[in-house]
C-alpha cells in the first residue's frame, strides 16, 4: 500500500473498532472477549482511549472525544469512585486508565474526573514497594518490578504530582526509573530485562541479578513509552532528572536499533534472538517503539533523524500486518495477546514461553500503540519535521 492508502485504511479501521465497541463490550479487548466475563476498568481499554484522545487532539474530530468521554464516564461516578476499580487490589495496571482523566477533565470540565484522579492516586500512598523503593508490579507478585509497570503507573504519578502536589512525589517517581536502570539493564546489550525479583526467590529470577532471562519486546516498548511520557509529565522544573530520562530514552533507542530487522523494519518478540525457532516480528512492541521515537523527536528529546526511523517502523508494521480479511473488514495482526512472569501457568520467561503465547488480531495492546505512533507522525508531518530529514 502507498502511505495515502495506509492512512485511509487506518481511518476505516478506527471507525470499525469504535462502531463495534462500547464500555461494556470493547471488541479490541481480546482477553476479555475470550473470557466471556463482564468488562472492568483496565489498562487495555485505557490505552485505546488514550489513542482516541490523541486522535482528537491532532484532528479536532469531535467523535473521538465524545466516544472517549462516554466510555470513561461509564466507569467514573459523580463522587469520583470508579466502578470495578479497587485500591486494595494494588495492581499497577489499573493506574494506567487514569492517565486519560487529565485530558478528559481539561476538555470537558467534568468535576467527577478530577475527583477520580484522587481516588486512583490514593492507591500509590499504600502501594507495596521493594526495599529500593519501587512499586511492586502487583500485590500478587510480591517484591517484583516489571518494565510494564513503569508505563502503567509513572506517567500518572508524575502528572498528578506536578499538577496538584507541587511536585512532591516527582523525585520518588524518577528514582524508580533509576532503580530500573541500575538493576534491570544489561550492560552488554543496553537492553532491559522484562522483570526483576528483589528476593531472588521466583523460579524465573537469576539468583545473582534477580532478573528474568530474556528481553521481551512489548515490555521494552512499554518502558520506552514510559520514559517519554513521564519526562513530558515532569517538565523542566527538575532539570537533572528531566535530562536523565531523556538520556535513558536515547540510550535505549540506540541499543534497540542494533536489533531492528533491516527488511521488515520491525522488531522480534524476543529482541535479540532473531534466528531462534518460533521467534516472530511482533506488532505491539514495534509500535510502542515507533511511538516513543516520534514523540521523542516532537518534544526535542531526540534528534530529528529518529523521526525517519519511527516512520519506517510504523509503515513496516502496516505493510506486514494491516490488511482486510475475507469479509472486507480491516484488521491488524501480529499482536502477542499477553505475556507475564510467574502465576499459575508457570510463566518462566523462557524463549519457548514467549514464542508460545497466542498471537491475535485487533487487540488494543497492538492497535492503540499503532494509533499513538500514527498521531505522533501526523504531528511531525504537520510541523514539517519529516520533510526536513
Amino acid at each position: 500500500m502507498t502511505k495515502a492508502e495506509t492512512k485511509e485504511l487506518l481511518k476505516e479501521y478506527v471507525l470499525y473498532l469504535m462502531e463495534n465497541s462500547d464500555a461494556e463490550h470493547p471488541m479490541w479487548n481480546i482477553e476479555k472477549v475470550r473470557s466471556g466475563k463482564q468488562n472492568k476498568w483496565n489498562y487495555i481499554d485505557g490505552c485505546m482511549i488514550t489513542a482516541l484522545l490523541r486522535l482528537y487532539s491532532i484532528t479536532g474530530e469531535r467523535k473521538f472525544l465524545d466516544f472517549a468521554d462516554d466510555f470513561v464516564s461509564f466507569y467514573v461516578n459523580e463522587d469520583g469512585t470508579i466502578n470495578t476499580y479497587e485500591v486494595g487490589e494494588y495492581n499497577l495496571d489499573n493506574i494506567r486508565p487514569a492517565c486519560n482523566l487529565f485530558a478528559l477533565y481539561d476538555l470537558t470540565g467534568r468535576e467527577k474526573y478530577r475527583k477520580a484522579m484522587d481516588t486512583v492516586r490514593s492507591q500509590l500512598d499504600t502501594m507495596p514497594r521493594t526495599k529500593e523503593g519501587n512499586f511492586w508490579h502487583k500485590q500478587i507478585y510480591p517484591n517484583q518490578v516489571w518494565l510494564d509497570g513503569l508505563y502503567m503507573a509513572q506517567p500518572f504519578y508524575m502528572e498528578y504530582e506536578r499538577r496538584y502536589r507541587k511536585m512532591n512525589g516527582c523525585l520518588d517517581s524518577f528514582r524508580q526509573f533509576e532503580n530500573v536502570r541500575r538493576f534491570m539493564r544489561d550492560e552488554k546489550t543496553g537492553l532491559y530485562y522484562h522483570g526483576y525479583d528483589e528476593s531472588r526467590q521466583m523460579y524465573w529470577a537469576d539468583k545473582n541479578t534477580g532478573c528474568s532471562p530474556n528481553f521481551w519486546l512489548r515490555a521494552t516498548g512499554w518502558f520506552m513509552a514510559a520514559l517519554v511520557d513521564t519526562a513530558e509529565a515532569m517538565g523542566e522544573q527538575t532539570y537533572y532528572e528531566y535530562r536523565t530520562l531523556q538520556d535513558m530514552l536515547k540510550n535505549l533507542a540506540d541499543s534497540l536499533l542494533n536489533y531492528l530487522d533491516p527488511e521488515s523494519k520491525m522488531f522480534y518478540q524476543v529482541i535479540d534472538k532473531k534466528g531462534a525457532a518460533g521467534n516472530y516480528l511482533e506488532t505491539s512492541g514495534s509500535a510502542l517503539i515507533s511511538y516513543a521515537l516520534a514523540k521523542g523527536v516532537r518534544l526535542s528529546y531526540l534528534p530529528k533523524r529518529y523521526a525517519n526511523i519511527s516512520e519506517e517502523i510504523f509503515y513496516g508494521i502496516t505493510e506486514k500486518y494491516l490488511s482486510k480479511n475475507e469479509d472486507g473488514l480491516p484488521r491488524l495482526g501480529g499482536i502477542c495477546l499477553v505475556a507475564g512472569l510467574g502465576g499459575k501457568d508457570h510463566r518462566d520467561g523462557s524463549l519457548s514461553y514467549y514464542f508460545g503465547e497466542p498471537v491475535v488480531e485487533n487487540d488494543a495492546k497492538g492497535t492503540a500503540p499503532l494509533l499513538m505512533a500514527y498521531t505522533e507522525l501526523l504531528s511531525l508531518e504537520q510541523r514539517g519535521v519529516l520533510n526536513e530529514i
